[in-house]
């Protein structure tokens, strides 16, 4: 529980933060929409003013308790717009790429791609936990120690997991095999019974 003067300091925290708010918050927005596009700038707004709570005590011009003066805390505040809006740039552009990269490899894929439907089954009835594992080591070719990292266990939990999910992996997909090639088999085809 908070004390009373937790609770003040966040209230004066709060009041400052309103009043930076409605100085620049206005300025920033028409400083985004002569910079991008209209549907990003809300959204890079949004993480300005975010940046601007958690560094208010950062800001220069900003006294603790005098309301503050555009001329003052605006040049800092565009600098923390410019920099969420190359931010914003950039993912962009690694979406863009992305999606880029998924057509070019759709576009190269053989056309009788094999079903993997059997793999995917045996996966789906791994662990949570053990479906991540194998699929770092597998997919993501990395070491067990590697994969400790991702996963917050110890390499020698990942080691022991990867062995017994491959394990089962075989099993389940051996099965599944024998499985099919029975049901696609018939034994007594074409001899009769007496």
């Amino acid at each position: 529980m908070e004390s009373k003067t937790e609770q003040e300091t966040r209230r004066r925290q709060r009041a400052r933060f309103e009043e930076l708010a409605q100085v620049v918050a206005q300025p920033l927005h028409r400083y985004l929409l002569r910079r991008t596009d209209a549907d990003l700038v809300d959204d890079v707004l949004s993480e300005t003013m975010l940046v601007l709570w958690r560094r208010i005590d950062d800001m220069p011009g900003l006294g603790a308790d005098a309301t503050p003066r555009p001329d003052d805390v605006l040049p800092w505040c565009y600098g923390v717009a410019r920099g969420c809006l190359a931010n914003a740039h950039r993912a962009d552009g690694r979406r863009l790429r992305l999606v880029e990269r998924l057509i070019r490899t759709r576009q190269h894929e053989p056309a009788d791609t094999a079903d993997h439907g059997d793999l995917h089954a045996a996966l789906d009835a791994l662990g949570e936990l053990d479906r991540e594992v194998v699929r770092l080591w597998a997919w993501e070719e990395l070491a067990p120690r590697q994969i400790a990292d991702v996963t917050g266990l110890t390499p020698n939990a990942v080691s022991l997991r990867l062995h017994r999910s491959k394990k089962k992996l075989a099993k389940q997909l051996e099965t599944g095999r024998k499985n099919t090639e029975r049901s696609g088999h018939k034994t007594d085809e074409g001899r009769s019974r007496q």
